[in-house]
């Protein structure tokens, strides 16, 4: 067992960590009250299908008590990229709730420099894709909230968009930005917001290769839970090997001594 003794923070994935769908994980609620009163924590999501206020508004729903500038969501930090970007044209793939949150750039279906993908369910089509396929010909660049392969829902497993941009980079030739989890830059989103060393915090997700492999990349130490998407032929299969591996977030503050 890895020695948690010297952990300042943890970084939370939400769905299948938390909750899974809209019921929360049993004892998750104690847990994280506990866990917020010791640690710095931050709660990280590559969830796409709901604005910072709507996904805040989700978790606290489910009984937890966490304040919106604790969650760090990665179409929030798409937003912060492009706001750095010269006169940004996008296209927006996303959840209508999603695009609230990017009001504040010139949208066109037609003539975009930018072509932000998010999970829009079942709206995609080969029309979709060939049409993304023919801006990202014409020089249009591609950035995708993330690049996971699937989710847990509350009916099983779905395919996510890692699939999509997947075939939109092979057919192109164009390689997209992945804004949330796995990219180091997330992380070190997060770390620069707590203020802390990676040394000093642990990452907890269900995702083996997104969650703990991308964490441990930069240095945190990656804790696996057996929830949400978990499923044991799959993390063994992967070269990720978590630094430390639970039930549920429910057992971390017995863990950690509280």
């Amino acid at each position: 067992m890895s020695d948690l003794s010297a952990l300042k923070g943890i970084l939370f994935d939400l769905d299948g960590v938390l909750y899974t769908g809209s019921n929360a994980i049993d004892g998750a609620v104690e847990a994280i009250e506990k866990l917020r009163a010791s640690h710095i924590c931050r709660f990280v999501t590559n969830t796409s299908t709901l604005s910072l206020v709507s996904l805040q508004q989700k978790i606290n729903k489910l009984g937890f008590a966490i304040p919106i500038n604790e969650i760090i969501s990665a179409p929030q930090a798409t937003l912060f990229y492009l706001q750095r970007q010269k006169n940004p044209v996008c296209r927006l793939l996303l959840a209508e709730d999603v695009k609230q949150d990017f009001k504040e750039f010139h949208q066109s279906v037609a003539a975009a420099n930018y072509i932000v993908i998010g999970d829009i369910g079942s709206t995609w089509s080969y029309t979709l894709l060939n049409q993304v396929f023919n801006d990202l010909m014409q020089g249009a660049k591609l950035i995708a909230i993330h690049k996971n392969k699937f989710w847990q829902t509350e009916h099983g497993l779905q395919m996510d968009i890692g699939g999509f941009v997947e075939a939109l980079e092979y057919a192109s030739g164009v390689k997209a930005m992945i804004i949330g989890k796995p990219s180091a830059d997330f992380f070190q989103i997060a770390l620069d917001d707590m203020g802390l060393k990676s040394s000093e915090v642990a990452m907890i997700g269900d995702d083996i290769d997104v969650d703990v492999g991308g964490s441990q990349q930069i240095g945190l130490t990656g804790i696996l839970v057996k929830t949400g998407k978990y499923r044991q032929n799959y993390a063994e299969a992967s070269q990720v090997k978590p630094d430390l591996l639970i039930d549920s977030i429910a057992d971390l503050p017995k863990l950690l001594g509280l």
